[in-house]
């Protein structure tokens, strides 16, 4: 039984007192809104109405339930309209995990821009270099590099960013110059994460460098703090780097060498599982970034 359409006949019957009007009113026969009546009573096993060949009226029974099933009919009306308000204007939570670099530097930006489009909308920020796992931290979304998004996720590419190797003048004032690959070994390093390999392209050729160093993190802004205050040399995506190498804290080192950048993409469930907000969400991103982050010039001195 379609009980919502069952107590809506009810509820006119009742207001109307009349079968023939209720009909009318919903657009039904007068003997399918009778059947509903029906099928109510025979639900809650109790006779709510009287009826006479002139007249309906509502039992003793048939008042306490008319009050119940119009609150029924009220929430019913309630959840159709607040369902209406997601789909049109945004409303809800969303849970959204990034490396903290990107967090920093672009995405705080991104979601500061979304939230004031639309107010009623809460975004938790889960910053984390760690890969997130969906299901387990209950992550709507996840920004991750990579070249290969995992096979079991719904993947969305949103740009392509460039990386740089730089340090600081002051770092490159007080230690020998870097003029070839080879030189690279000869000096410290700032590590992220587990790097123990950087890898380099020319002419078509990669190129691996093992590295070392005295401070590793996983976090892009202490080594960058840690580059600008001369402690070595930093590979560095260009979301980051950019801004530095245009006010000169950094300068870029082997620019014949191209440096493979990383893929940012937005990792989610399954469609059946994607909300309107989140769908929205994705769509904004992948407007604003739709332009890859690219090395940058080096400024005329």
């Amino acid at each position: 039984m379609d009980k919502i359409s069952a107590i809506r006949s009810f509820v006119e019957v009742a207001s109307c007192g009349s079968f023939t009007q209720a009909a009318e009113q919903l657009g039904l026969s007068r003997l399918q809104v009778s059947r509903h009546i029906q099928e109510v009573e025979r639900w809650l096993g109790l006779r709510l109405l009287h009826r006479t060949t002139r007249s309906v009226s509502l039992s003793v029974q048939g008042e306490e339930a008319f009050i119940y099933c119009q609150k029924i009919l009220d929430e019913v009306a309630a959840l159709q309209n607040r369902a209406q308000r997601h789909r049109q204007e945004l409303v809800g939570s969303i849970r959204i995990a990034s490396p903290i670099g990107l967090g920093q530097a672009l995405l705080f930006d991104a979601v500061d821009d979304f939230t004031r489009e639309h107010p009623e909308v809460k975004v938790q920020l889960q910053l984390s270099d760690e890969m997130v796992q969906l299901v387990d931290e209950r992550v709507d979304i996840a920004l991750r590099y990579t070249q290969q998004p995992d096979e079991s996720l719904i993947a969305r590419r949103l740009m392509h960013i460039d990386s740089v190797l730089c340090a600081s003048p002051d770092y490159l004032a007080g230690h020998e110059p870097i003029t070839s690959l080879d030189d690279i070994t000869a000096h410290n390093c700032l590590l992220h994460a587990s790097q123990t390999r950087w890898l380099f392209v020319k002419d078509n050729q990669n190129i691996e460098k093992k590295i070392s160093g005295n401070l590793q993190a996983n976090d892009m802004g202490v080594l960058i703090k840690a580059a600008m205050r001369g402690k070595g040399l930093i590979h560095l995506p260009c979301d980051l780097a950019n801004a530095h190498l245009a006010s000169g804290e950094l300068v870029e080192l082997l620019p014949e060498y191209h440096l493979p950048g990383k893929t940012l993409w937005a990792v989610y469930l399954s469609r059946s599982y994607q909300q309107h907000l989140i769908r929205h969400f994705i769509d904004f991103l992948a407007e604003r970034w739709q332009q890859d982050i690219l090395k940058q010039p080096a400024p005329a001195r």
